[in-house]
């Protein structure tokens, strides 16, 4: 007779982790559904990104879908219970990065510039940090070395995340009252990433030392 075992309850940590997850998908779901205009493919909806229109939609598309496969790469009960769907939502994961990510690449090599310089430097250095965390998370997990592995892919989770928190901040009328696009931008892109990411490291730096 086959042994049979009730299932684990979920534990507090797998109750926020949901939480989060349901949070992260209507930010994304309610920043996705205020670009709907983009898809009216029209010189008038699109502007700037008429003659890229293809790369935008890819950008915001794959961006959208790393979005909600991240907190997954998270779930401590799907990478002891299933390893190969967690592997199998990390490859989709690493995709959708690479595709959102090179996407937002070129847009920040020219699209970008006709806001101004800063404005485009700071994207050019933020899909870049995108891009290269979540490949050396890529690596580590190739050579098994899984606590680095999760390391990156919380830095590249964070990278991740702050399009959709830097996107939301300059929609707030505080912040909007500060200056306009043009001029707040830069500094809410770094503040987007960079700061969560120092977070990060002092609260790695305190778990080492401990």
């Amino acid at each position: 007779m086959k042994n049979t075992y009730p299932a684990r309850p979920w534990n507090i940590a797998e109750i926020m982790l949901l939480m989060l997850w349901a949070g992260i998908a209507f930010l994304t779901w309610s920043f996705m559904h205020k670009a709907d205009h983009f898809l009216e493919m029209t010189p008038e909806a699109l502007g700037k990104y008429f003659n890229l229109r293809w790369i935008l939609i890819l950008h915001i598309t794959a961006g959208g879908g790393a979005l909600i496969m991240g907190p997954f790469q998270f779930w401590e009960r799907l990478r002891s219970k299933n390893p190969r769907l967690h592997r199998i939502v990390g490859v989709l994961y690493l995709l959708a990065i690479a595709a959102s990510g090179l996407c937002a690449l070129i847009l920040a090599f020219t699209t970008a510039k006709s806001v101004n310089w800063p404005y485009a430097f700071s994207a050019q250095v933020w899909v870049s940090v995108w891009l290269t965390s979540t490949f050396i998370a890529y690596r580590a997990a190739i050579s098994r070395k899984f606590k680095l592995h999760k390391e990156w892919m919380t830095r590249s989770y964070i990278v991740t995340l702050a399009f959709v928190v830097s996107g939301s901040l300059l929609k707030l009328p505080a912040v909007q009252r500060l200056g306009d696009f043009a001029d707040t931008s830069p500094t809410f892109f770094w503040l987007g990433w960079a700061v969560p990411l120092y977070i990060y490291e002092m609260v790695l730096a305190y778990r080492r030392k401990a």
